[in-house]
């Protein structure tokens, strides 16, 4: 073979699976999880980040057995519908959708796609499944058991921290569906403690001077910011602007805390990720969602950070911070 023709036999053999592998690349490697977040992709970091470990650890490796495919709402319920379709054009293998803005979301648009929610309400009372044991239909998850207990045990915990508390201001955005499971439920847990309720309606983060000035005018002497998405991807701004109130603050994530936030009572938002990756699991190896139970998460945390505290001056009782499973100096 002449020198010429070998090189441009090696030549064509180089170039000719080029269009192929390109093809191949464009295509998502099955099976392909689609995952609904309320969140920012900066606020929702560590629990892509979970589900990604736990996924790993399950073998499933993204881009070798696996394809992820991702939307974030950034904290707008209104955005939530239009992701959700974007995903199920994809024909996704399961969703994961978060809050109820995102399991709304999909299940408006879907009926036949398994969906592993993440709620903080009932499902059955949502109409979502049958049964917490048996959901039936094409959804099963988590369920953070936001009820009265736990928006009660939030507000007895604030009232511990500062025990000179009788008027708390609550923001929540009455647009968004997950503020209408928690606050509700505020005004009776806080009659039970001796504690008034201000709720103070914020439906836009991007003049915090403005809600800061709300709260002003409303004397209150602490803040609740609740579970709500909407909160959650602005939470270093919001914690700053109670600093800047000097008001105590209980929250319901860690990640107000872990931003500077004096408190939080909730689940771990991590933690319900990994769940809902067992569940994902389970039905890509063949169950039906609406056969699996919904979990509860068995795990709470009370968090406090003393930084902010110190910087207002409040005294925090050391027998509270004695309940605390974890606390930040």
């Amino acid at each position: 073979m002449k020198r010429r023709e070998f090189i441009t036999l090696l030549g064509g053999a180089a170039v000719w699976p080029l269009p192929a592998r390109a093809q191949q690349a464009a295509m998502p490697v099955r099976p392909l999880i689609a995952v609904l977040s309320p969140l920012s992709a900066a606020s929702a970091s560590r629990n892509v980040t979970a589900l990604r470990s736990a996924l790993r650890d399950l073998g499933y490796v993204e881009g070798r057995n696996m394809t992820l495919a991702l939307r974030y709402g950034n904290g707008a319920p209104e955005s939530m519908l239009p992701l959700a379709r974007e995903l199920v054009a994809l024909n996704p293998d399961v969703i994961v959708a978060g809050a109820t803005s995102g399991a709304l979301a999909a299940y408006t648009v879907t009926r036949t796609i398994p969906i592993v929610m993440i709620l903080p309400e009932d499902p059955v009372a949502a109409g979502y499944a049958q049964s917490t044991a048996r959901p039936g239909g094409n959804v099963t998850g988590t369920w953070n058991l936001v009820d009265d207990t736990l928006v009660g045990k939030g507000l007895d915990f604030f009232k511990l921290a500062v025990p000179n508390l009788a008027r708390v201001g609550v923001l929540f955005n009455p647009d968004d569906p997950t503020d209408g499971i928690q606050f509700p439920r505020l005004p009776v847990a806080a009659r039970a403690i001796g504690v008034t309720i201000e709720g103070i309606e914020v439906r836009d983060l991007g003049n915090l001077d403005a809600v800061a000035a709300q709260v002003a005018r409303a004397n209150v002497q602490g803040l609740f910011v609740g579970i709500s998405p909407f909160f959650l991807s602005a939470r270093t701004e919001i914690t700053a602007m109670a600093a800047r109130l000097k008001l105590p603050a209980m929250f319901s994530w860690r990640e107000f805390t872990d931003a500077g936030g004096l408190m939080s009572y909730g689940s771990n938002l991590p933690d319900l990720y990994r769940t809902a990756v067992g569940l994902v699991d389970r039905i890509l190896k063949g169950a039906k969602p609406g056969d699996l139970p919904f979990e509860i998460p068995t795990r709470y945390e009370l968090i406090v950070n003393l930084k902010p505290a110190k910087a207002m001056g409040l005294a925090i009782p050391e027998a509270f911070l004695l309940l605390a499973d974890e606390v930040i100096e």
